[in-house]
This record gives C-alpha cells, structure tokens and sequence, in this order.
C-alpha cells in the first residue's frame, strides 16, 4: 500500500484533477486544504506517507524538514523546480525528489490583468457601481506609455510581447540580459536605473536568488515616477516589502499590482489588504485549470514510474 499527500490543495480540487485510481489497489491519498507553518505540526502530519506532493513553494522542505520524514521515499513538486525543496538534503536521506509540467503562459496572462486592473482601477469601480455608484475614476492609456520589464526570460518576453500589442514602448533589464536578446523580441536594453525612472509600469519576472533578493528597495523605488505602477508575479522577495508599502502610502508610486509576498498566505492583519492604490491576488498566476491538470496528472506518473523503478522528472 501506498500513501500519497497532497499538500495545500486550497481549492479542494486536487482529487478531481487527474485519475489517481491508476495508483496501485489499496493506495490512499488524502489532500489537505489547510496551510500548516509550523514544522512540528507539519512532520506530524506527514510522518506516515511514503510519497508528499508538495504545490509549487507552499509549504517548504528544508533539510530539518526532511529529517524527521523518516517513511518518505518520494517528494514531488508540481513545477520543473522548487527553490524551498532541499533536493541535496533529500538525495542525501536516499529521498527521489521529482517534478511536473504545468507552466505555460498562465503568469504573464495574470501579469497583463493585474496591469488593466490597476491602471483603470477595474476593482474599484466593480465595488461602486455594485453600490449604485458610476464612473468615479479615470485612468490612463496604455498606448503610447513606456513598460519597463525586469528580465526578459520565458515569463518577461511574454509580458513584452503583449505590450508591444498595446502599442506600448517595451524596455528591459536584467543582469544577464543582452542587446541581441532585447531585439529579437523589440525591446529596447537600458540600464536598472534607466528602466525605473522611465517606465510608466514596472513588471518583475525574475527567478528569486541571492542576486534578485531585495532588488527592489527604496532606493530604487525612488526612481520611480510618482505616476508609475509596479508588478510583481514572480516573488515577493524580490522587492523590499516594508519600502514598498511605505511608498504605497505616501504616494510615492500611483499603485502596485502584486501575486507574490513575503509570507503566504498573506496574514489577515497585513497592510497589503488593506492600502487602496493596490490590487492584490493570492498567488494565482499558476493557477489555473489547465495547468493544475498537466501538474497532478504528471504527479500520478512520477508515482507510478517511481514505483516501478525508474523515476521520470528527477530533480
């Protein structure tokens, strides 16, 4: 008998995402909906599974994590990575660690809404009018106006390429990036300076690492119009939190569209929820149908490969 967890299934969806009756006779799964942040909690929990799969960051495995697991023997991550897994530490305890599909242009299609929404203060005006209200805003076009798009990989050149569609002039920067990589998608290559003190909207799309942690501060936040907008649907590390809510605040920025914090689930009591130049979102730009399919359908075949002796997806 097999026994399979399936970590912060938010939705209550996972059991209904891909045929987990392929699992071998007797195997038992068991999806949790709840977030638990405390790791003795967490290791009590999973002390009898032979298999985790984790979704995407949710909930870390850290080598004090892994130590105390001592019946698992297959950790999954839904995604190709997971900087919060300690894949050494898992090798080390004779634990495969595997991934899954799933990406897809799911983010940057959250990234563009959350820049309609912020720009022509969409939520606003859908609480008002369901008030009696109308028309209380006025917000700009994009047309015309500049997007500054910090790393031009996968997710970024995504984002540049729709914002060349709004006939928006599309700049961009990143440590690596270079001239021939800025202009086969029409992109324009400036300085991290340059970007933050021309762009009417600010987008993220970086991997979170020691180079990218705390990128964004208030330092760089100053640079900023007082008319521009940030993005964030990469991490929330990547920007300084505390700077940004404080340029929310004094209105040193016009807004921030955000997907990603410092902590998740984002606390109740947090400022973020309650600053009114912001439109917020639960970490969802993963979050769809289809990818939660090729993710949990994908897990179903790391188990069974796994069971049959040869692992697909190793990390």
């Amino acid at each position: 008998m097999v026994r399979v967890a399936v970590l912060d299934d938010y939705q209550g969806i996972a059991l209904s995402m891909t045929e987990w009756s392929r699992l071998p006779d007797g195997s038992q799964v068991e999806a949790f909906r709840d977030h638990l942040f405390d790791e003795s909690a967490i290791a009590e929990r999973l002390k009898d599974f032979d298999v985790v799969i984790g979704m995407r960051e949710r909930t870390p495995f850290p080598r004090s994590l892994i130590e105390r697991l001592p019946n698992l023997k297959l950790l999954i991550t839904t995604g190709a990575r997971n900087a919060s897994f300690d894949v050494t530490a898992a090798k080390e305890w004779g634990i495969v660690v595997c991934g899954t599909g799933g990406g897809g242009p799911s983010t940057a299609e959250l990234t563009w809404g959350l820049i309609l929404a912020l720009v022509r203060q969409i939520p606003r005006e859908d609480a008002a009018i369901r008030e009696g209200g109308w028309q209380l805003t006025i917000g700009p076009t994009l047309a015309g106006k500049t997007l500054g798009v910090i790393g031009l990989g996968n997710l970024g050149s995504q984002v540049a390429t729709i914002g060349r569609a709004f006939k928006m002039d599309v700049i961009a920067w990143s440590t690596n990036l270079t001239r021939e990589r800025a202009e086969q998608f029409g992109v324009t290559l400036v300085t991290r300076e340059e970007l933050l003190s021309q762009a009417d909207i600010v987008t993220i799309h970086l991997v979170l690492g020691d180079r990218s942690r705390g990128l964004i501060g208030a330092k760089e936040l100053a640079l900023m119009k007082p008319t521009s907008y940030l993005i964030n649907t990469s991490r929330g590390p990547i920007v300084d939190e505390k700077a940004l809510i404080e340029a929310l605040e004094a209105k040193r920025i016009a807004g921030a569209g955000l997907d990603v914090y410092d902590v998740e689930p984002l606390p109740a009591d947090h400022p973020l929820r309650r600053l009114s130049n912001t439109v917020v979102t639960p970490h969802i730009g993963y979050v769809t149908s289809d990818g939660y399919k090729v993710m949990y359908e994908h897990a179903v075949e790391d188990i069974l490969a796994f069971l049959a002796g040869s692992p697909v997806r190793t990390l």
